[in-house]
């Protein structure tokens, strides 16, 4: 069963990818599906942060769907751009993220992989909230996080899941590339 699970998860996440690639407001529902599917994985292979960060994309997934319908047309597409104060917050936030994250899967649970799952969860929390914000620059986070993930499943085992992550990574930077394609490019400080 929790293989299985796994699949499912993998399928609907590359389905994901491939909607927040194309901008399509879809990919929020998927997230939620591919989210839902991840809890119970990652719940069963005692990767803890992960699995919070999921039950965090159903919310964020929920936040985000809203943020893109609000009363713009799909053919117009706004981004934003990372200034320097955005991006001193966003690396401050991921930071005490990790901080806290690693204290509580240190002190607090059976965790086999504090540093890595606190990692990618503090990146994933951050760069989740940049997507729903537009934010181009979240796909260079996403390239970072995914990289580090890869290593965390494999050595765990969850090979499914490691096969995504890895075209995740790849895709990031296809999707970073079709953003700035696509997109207008608008300059916003406003967290």
């Amino acid at each position: 069963m929790e293989q299985l699970l796994e699949y499912f998860g993998a399928f609907s996440g590359l389905l994901y990818l491939f909607l927040e690639i194309r901008q399509h407001r879809a990919m929020w529902i998927v997230g939620i599906l591919t989210s839902l599917f991840y809890i119970f994985v990652f719940f069963f292979s005692k990767i803890y942060a992960d699995m919070g960060l999921n039950v965090y994309y159903v919310a964020i997934s929920i936040y985000g769907f809203r943020k893109w319908t609000q009363g713009k047309k799909q053919e117009e597409i706004l981004y934003r751009t990372l200034t320097p104060r955005l991006l001193a917050g966003v690396l401050l936030a991921i930071a005490a993220l990790f901080a806290l994250l690693y204290n509580i899967l240190y002190r607090l649970t059976d965790s086999p992989i504090p540093v890595g799952d606190a990692f990618t969860t503090a990146v994933g929390i951050v760069a989740t909230w940049m997507v729903a914000r537009r934010i181009i620059e979240h796909w260079i986070f996403w390239i970072v996080a995914n990289g580090v993930s890869v290593w965390l499943y494999y050595q765990r085992g969850l090979y499914p899941t490691l096969f995504l992550y890895t075209c995740y990574a790849i895709l990031a930077a296809i999707g970073w590339y079709a953003w700035k394609k696509k997109g207008t490019k608008r300059h916003d400080n406003t967290l």
